[in-house]
């Protein structure tokens, strides 16, 4: 039992490598799914949905708030699936939502840029040059994103476990490296895996339930134990304090909290 994360570029055949894997594994195979999903539960257009999950920085600094909060909406319902275990997933940002899980195989698909650049043509019918500006304009806003999103760049190695690179190799060459790799004890869910799941899956609940109220909030589990930091709070402490406490112990799986009020600096 493990799960799967797949990082992949337009037309990098990355989507195919995951159907098939979810085939031949019988796992869960999800992407788009989880947008659907957090815009039900929280009541947000799915529209606005992704378009804060993959509009460029500069477009979502003009949303006060509105970035985390929606990536905290998304976080959340991401994370409460892989609990499920058994899935394999090629969306948005899913490796680094679980940098730290030892049962997750992170995979990086990539393929070279002339065939992506011919699958473009054939779509969209258009010239190569056209193609080839829409590929690499695109690839640039997904590091952007990232890189502003989460300080993480794509093309980082560390990122992944494994990175397959579709050239001489086909789909079903990439799916047979990667269903012998997800053979490995180190990608098997353990007791503690999954314990380190759970606590992410607590931080996410917990900052969706303050985060329109305090939307500068940081918060962490290990083992129950949280830690709940919020920025920008100008007076009256005390009535946050409780409301956090009202609000995480509440939470299945919260043994202790602790918060830290961090108040607007005040120009002298």
């Amino acid at each position: 039992m493990s799960i799967i994360t797949i990082s992949r570029g337009t037309y990098s055949r990355g989507k195919d490598v995951a159907e098939r894997l979810s085939k031949a594994l019988n796992y869960e195979c999800i992407s788009r799914e989880i947008i659907i999903e957090a815009s039900k539960e929280f009541n947000i257009p799915e529209i606005k949905l992704v378009r804060a999950l993959h509009d460029s920085p500069s477009i979502l600094n003009r949303f006060t708030y509105g970035k985390e909060r929606y990536l905290a909406f998304y976080q959340a319902t991401f994370l409460r699936h892989l609990q499920n275990d058994n899935i394999v997933y090629h969306g948005l940002a899913g490796h680094t939502l679980v940098r730290n899980i030892p049962h997750v195989l992170k995979v990086r698909i990539i393929a070279d840029l002339d065939y992506r650049i011919k699958e473009e043509m054939k779509r969209e019918q258009i010239s190569a040059d056209q193609a080839r500006h829409i590929l690499v304009k695109d690839d640039q806003e997904r590091r952007k994103w990232t890189m502003f999103v989460f300080g993480a760049d794509i093309y980082n190695p560390e990122l992944y476990d494994l990175t397959v690179h579709l050239v001489d190799m086909d789909v079903d060459d990439a799916v047979s490296l990667i269903l012998h790799t997800i053979q490995f004890p180190c990608f098997q869910t353990t007791p503690e895996s999954r314990k380190k799941l759970d606590d992410l899956v607590l931080s996410a609940q917990i900052k969706v339930a303050l985060i329109n109220e305090y939307p500068d909030t940081i918060v962490t589990s290990a083992g129950g134990a949280v830690n709940v930091a919020i920025r920008g709070i100008a007076g009256n402490e005390e009535k946050v304090i409780l409301k956090v406490h009202k609000i995480a112990d509440k939470m299945t799986g919260v043994k202790d909290v602790k918060i830290n009020i961090i108040p607007h600096l005040v120009e002298v």
